[in-house]
C-alpha cells in the first residue's frame, strides 16, 4: 500500500493530501525531498509568510497541522488559480499577489484518522490514506 501510496503522490496532477496519523507519508516526503523541503504547520506563527516565501522561491512544502476545514486563504493555490502573465507566473494568495514557481510543490497532511473534508477538496487535491490496518498488516 505504502508504494501505491507513493507511487500516486509522485504522478498525481492535484496537490496529494495525506491522511498519516502515522506518519508514515510524511517520513516518505522528507526523506524523498531531502533540503528541498520546508515543512510549515498551519499552527505556527507566520506560517502564511513562510508559505509565499516557498512559492516565489520554488521549494517544497509539507504542510502540517490540516484539519477538516481548510482555511480558504489557501483555495487560489489548491485550485492552482495561476496567471501567465509576460513569461512570469503570479497567484493571488491571501490580499496580496505574489510570484510563482512552476517547480513549487505543496504536500499537504493532517494526524486525523477519519477525517470529513467538503468536496470541494477532493476535487482540488488527491486524497492518499496512509493509515496501517490490522487487516492491511
Amino acid at each position: 500500500m505504502s508504494f501505491e501510496n507513493a507511487s500516486i503522490i509522485s504522478s498525481c496532477s492535484r496537490w496529494p493530501l495525506l491522511i498519516d496519523p502515522q506518519l508514515q507519508g510524511s517520513n516518505w516526503i522528507r526523506g524523498s525531498q531531502g533540503d528541498n523541503l520546508s515543512p510549515i504547520n498551519i499552527n505556527q506563527k507566520h506560517w502564511m509568510r513562510e508559505l509565499t516565501k516557498n512559492i516565489t522561491e520554488g521549494r517544497a512544502v509539507l504542510l502540517e497541522g490540516i484539519q477538516q476545514e481548510i482555511e480558504a486563504t489557501l483555495d487560489p493555490l489548491l485550485s492552482r488559480a495561476i496567471v501567465k502573465k509576460a513569461g512570469s507566473y503570479s497567484l493571488e494568495l491571501g490580499a496580496e499577489v505574489i510570484d510563482y514557481d512552476p517547480k513549487f510543490k505543496l504536500y499537504l497532511m493532517t494526524k486525523l484518522s477519519n477525517p470529513h473534508f467538503r468536496p470541494e477538496i477532493a476535487a482540488q487535491c488527491t486524497i492518499i490514506n496512509f493509515i496501517v490496518t490490522e487487516s492491511g498488516l
